[in-house]
């Protein structure tokens, strides 16, 4: 598995404890990846990740409301709720991560943590999402430093 995928897994599986009430002192991450062994540039993208969707945390959920048309966030799966929390970030303020990528990875991660219907969901209100965007959904702009989040 490459590092941005297990970043993001690892991210989704964090924001998931945190958000069930789990993780919610300064030094949680730490104590977290001391149980997820991953690679110190996957733990590096989880961290970039982690800080910006709780830094961001209103705006990515605001967002995520809007593209829920009858679903109340707390009554969507706490999984896929991260995941697509992760993905949103992503596509809102990750200018280096092309959106169709995180589209396909976040569906990728619901099949596996959670559900074939929840990769078609994800990818219902993440596509939507998509066509808001003001830049071009497969590719990112060349960049010769590492995004600032």
């Amino acid at each position: 598995m490459g590092a941005r995928r297990e970043g993001r897994e690892s991210a989704m599986q964090f924001l998931f404890l945190r958000d069930l009430g789990g993780a919610d002192d300064p030094g949680a991450l730490e104590a977290f990846f001391r149980i997820r062994d991953s690679s110190p540039s996957a733990r590096k993208f989880c961290r970039s990740l982690v800080s910006g969707v709780i830094e961001k945390s209103e705006e990515i959920d605001a967002t995520l409301k809007r593209f829920c048309d009858n679903y109340e966030i707390h009554r969507i799966a706490a999984v896929d709720r991260n995941i697509l929390r992760v993905a949103i970030f992503e596509m809102l303020a990750c200018e280096d991560v092309p959106p169709v990528v995180s589209i396909n990875e976040a569906i990728e991660i619901a099949k596996k943590y959670s559900s074939e219907e929840s990769g078609r969901f994800v990818n219902g209100i993440l596509d939507r999402l998509k066509s808001t965007l003001r830049r071009t959904p497969r590719s990112a702009p060349a960049q010769t430093e590492p995004p600032q989040i």
